[in-house]
């Protein structure tokens, strides 16, 4: 069976979106997009591509995004490493490795004090828990040096703070709870937690001061901070361009796409005729409407493996009831919706898409990956539309990162 992994969160701030729970599934029609523009090759372009995962025999992921980065010590040219199934994900922000796959010693980022820089990630049921050290990333020919990441599950710092494994039940620091080796966040702005972390707000709950004895909260300024590398580029640094083939129902086994880097920089990334949607500048949302509601904190995300949205009706007659499925939807039959997506810039765009039967989807494709019409509840967040990684397929759809212009408008901004 595809192990189709519920993949949300969304915190103040620290937008991050990882393995919560193991579920699954039918058949039917998906988003309804418009045909994706051919890619031209290039130095600013990668690969993409949605798969089981590393640990597909034991738990295999379900749309789920994964590209290649190399990380090496900062400053060195040979000691470094290619790391394959990083998940891209435009909802969160910095890279993160998994301890157990990096074979290189980086040097940890100090805080303030003195003392090493650890992270507390968290997660709507969970939390990963890592230093901040110090690497040169390479994702194609684009390279960023000296930047903040995160090790998480490093043995170094064994010990998570009472207040951060507090925030969920799972400590998710292994690459089978991960479902990927690392994760690239490249979304809308520059650090992972921004102001809400930096001076004076020492008790953020993210950013930690550790000794050999104890850590505790401190403020990290935002240079310090795990960085959106795309920013820290040469060129091509005012965003990302994600463009996946469109997927019949029920789905397929997996699918390949591309990654540009920046917007509007070379001839391969030229914006077009879309939508722009500028969104607001702390927390990356426009608004959505749907079903006669008014959802005001919707995202873009495709490090969210399916459309996630509140629907009363709906789900007291399609909500799934098997416990491995719990949080997903199963109508009985396919069920196709209308919505529009308004920028804080008043521009909209109607989107149609459908939902079909998880368990179903899952039971009777043992073997996808890819499944177009995965949805389910947002509970946590009954005013927003998470419009995860199946909005993508069949589309082109472009990140702008803050403050950074472009030919169409300046960042924070997405357009498809």
């Amino acid at each position: 069976m595809a192990g189709i992994t519920r993949r949300l969160a969304r915190g103040a701030g620290l937008l991050l979106s990882l393995s919560l729970m193991s579920c699954g599934g039918g058949d039917g029609g998906g988003l309804v997009p418009s045909p994706p523009v051919t890619v031209a090759p290039g130095p600013n372009v990668v690969a993409v591509l949605v798969d089981a995962g590393p640990v597909s025999t034991t738990n295999p992921t379900a749309n789920t995004l994964y590209t290649t980065v190399t990380v090496c010590v900062p400053g060195s040219i040979t000691e470094c490493q290619t790391i394959d199934h990083i998940q891209v994900d435009t909802g969160s922000y910095g890279l993160r490795i998994l301890a157990p796959v990096l074979t290189l010693s980086l040097p940890v980022a100090m805080a303030s004090d003195g003392n090493s820089l650890v992270e507390c990630t968290q997660f709507v049921d969970g939390y990963s828990w890592g230093p901040v050290a110090l690497a040169d990333i390479q994702v194609s020919d684009e390279i960023a040096t000296s930047v903040p990441i995160q090790v998480i599950g490093a043995s170094t710092f064994p010990t998570v703070p009472a207040a951060c494994s507090s925030t969920g039940t799972t400590a998710e620091d292994t690459v089978a709870a991960f479902g990927a080796n690392g994760i690239l966040g490249i979304g809308v702005f520059e650090q992972d937690c921004g102001n809400g972390c930096a001076p004076p707000n020492s008790m953020n709950g993210f950013y930690y001061s550790c000794s050999a004895a104890a850590c505790a909260n401190i403020a990290a300024p935002l240079t310090t901070q795990v960085l959106n590398p795309v920013p820290l580029f040469a060129a091509d640094n005012n965003g990302t361009i994600l463009v996946l083939p469109s997927v019949a129902a029920p789905g397929a086994t997996t699918v390949a796409g591309s990654l540009i880097f920046g917007i509007d920089t070379q001839t391969n990334n030229a914006s077009g005729n879309q939508t722009v949607l500028n969104v607001d500048t702390i927390y990356g949302d426009f608004t959505t409407t749907f079903d006669s509601q008014t959802l005001t904190q919707s995202f873009l995300d495709s490090g969210t493996n399916g459309l996630y949205f509140n629907d009363t009706a709906f789900e007291s007659s399609s909500a799934c009831t098997d416990p491995n499925f719990l949080g997903f939807y199963c109508p009985a039959a396919t069920h196709t919706f209308n919505a529009t997506l308004t920028g804080v810039n008043n521009s909209a765009k109607s989107v149609t898409f459908s939902v079909d039967n998880a368990q179903t989807l899952a039971t009777n494709n043992p073997t996808f990956t890819v499944f177009p019409t995965l949805a389910g509840t947002f509970s946590t967040s009954p005013n927003s539309f998470d419009w995860g990684l199946p909005f993508f397929y069949g589309r082109r759809v472009a990140t702008a990162i803050e403050n950074r212009a472009t030919a169409v408008g300046t960042g924070p901004y997405v357009a498809f």
